[in-house]
């Protein structure tokens, strides 16, 4: 999906399942922020069905998933399934949290582009989705 250079990257940050833990989440939507994205902020205990609503009703360009629970591989895929269900194939798919390698691999071939584990900078992930929407 390509941007016009005058409209800010929209990303839609949300925090699927039961997880309670969203301080790295608030760090993410407010580092995109900074850097001139317009974020919005899901809450906690979201379902993947009101992920995907909110992503089509803000027209998003990526949607950022924080998962800290282990419940990786079954929201995600989810999230992905009702997406492709709904048409919206061009928006970019991140996942953070604490994913095992094996898992990101797995993420990836469904459709996720890019998964950022504890560690990973602000920075990074803010180069990533400019990266993925400009492309």
């Amino acid at each position: 999906m390509t941007v016009p250079s005058e409209r800010k990257i929209r990303v839609v940050v949300a925090k699927p399942g039961l997880d309670g833990h969203d301080r790295g989440a608030k760090i993410i939507a407010r580092a995109l922020r900074d850097a001139g994205m317009e974020v919005i902020y899901t809450g906690l205990h979201q379902t993947p069905e009101q992920i995907v609503e909110t992503v089509i009703q803000e027209d998003a360009d990526a949607v950022g998933l924080s998962i800290l629970s282990g419940a990786h591989m079954t929201l995600v895929p989810r999230v992905i399934e009702l997406m492709r269900e709904q048409g919206v194939e061009d928006v970019v798919i991140t996942v953070g949290g604490t994913i095992p390698a094996d898992d990101a691999e797995q993420l990836k071939a469904l459709g996720v582009a890019g998964v950022f584990t504890p560690g990973a900078s602000t920075q990074d992930v803010i180069d990533f989705i400019r990266g993925s929407v400009r492309a």
